[in-house]
């Protein structure tokens, strides 16, 4: 699959790019996906949710009333679960719910992940660029030439760059990882995801190793 390589203008550059037959072009496994996002979600909930059971309820252990005679049922503790202000059956704990993937599942989910991006001609290829300080006008400018204003969009450098990340974080919806950190749940949640020219080749050599 060949894409021309696009100006921060949104213009062709005259120069285009091969993305790799081993990473954007395979059948997608919408289960490895699914697995994938799946422990993403999990690994990042918290997991300190808490409430008060019959035993950790502060109140009287007083009996409250008698044994027989009163019409109704028994009732010893006014922690009951069946009073108002009792403890709670069987509340939730705090609990960690991280789960563990093999490498090669995570690394398939992410380029099923990929391919579906390549199927529906959502990906764009930029060429290398840089900002000389953190300008949130300039990155709002380089979307709106892309024509990807309001749309969520996820742009995948090669390595760190401070000026870049600093001018996309105040905008909605305009995300910017590095290679390194691509996951399938961000190229999932984006609608077009953005490449810059020279971490194209790299898809091949960290996916497929």
């Amino acid at each position: 699959m060949e894409l021309n390589v696009l100006t921060l203008e949104g213009k062709e550059t005259g120069r285009k790019v091969t993305l790799p037959e081993t990473v954007f072009g395979i059948e997608p496994s919408d289960h490895a996906i699914y697995l994938d996002v799946k422990q993403y979600l999990a690994n990042n909930r918290q997991g300190t949710h808490k409430s008060k059971e019959r035993a950790e309820i502060a109140g009287s252990t007083r009996k409250i009333k008698k044994q027989k005679g009163t019409g109704t049922a028994r009732a010893g503790s006014i922690k009951s679960p069946v009073f108002v202000g009792g403890g709670r059956v069987f509340g939730p704990r705090p609990r960690n719910y991280r789960f563990k993937l093999n490498k090669k599942l995570k690394q398939l989910a992410r380029k099923s992940a990929l391919a579906y991006k390549a199927q529906q001609q959502m990906i764009t290829v930029l060429e290398d660029f840089n900002f000389e300080a953190p300008k949130t006008k300039e990155y709002a400018a380089m979307i709106a030439n892309l024509k990807m204003n309001g749309q969520r969009s996820l742009l995948v450098l090669k390595e760190a760059n401070d000026n870049i990340y600093r001018s996309a974080r105040n905008i909605q919806r305009a995300d910017v990882v590095t290679l390194a950190e691509l996951n399938t749940y961000d190229i999932m949640k984006a609608k077009n995801l953005v490449l810059v020219e020279s971490s194209v080749e790299e898809f091949g050599k960290l996916f497929n190793a």
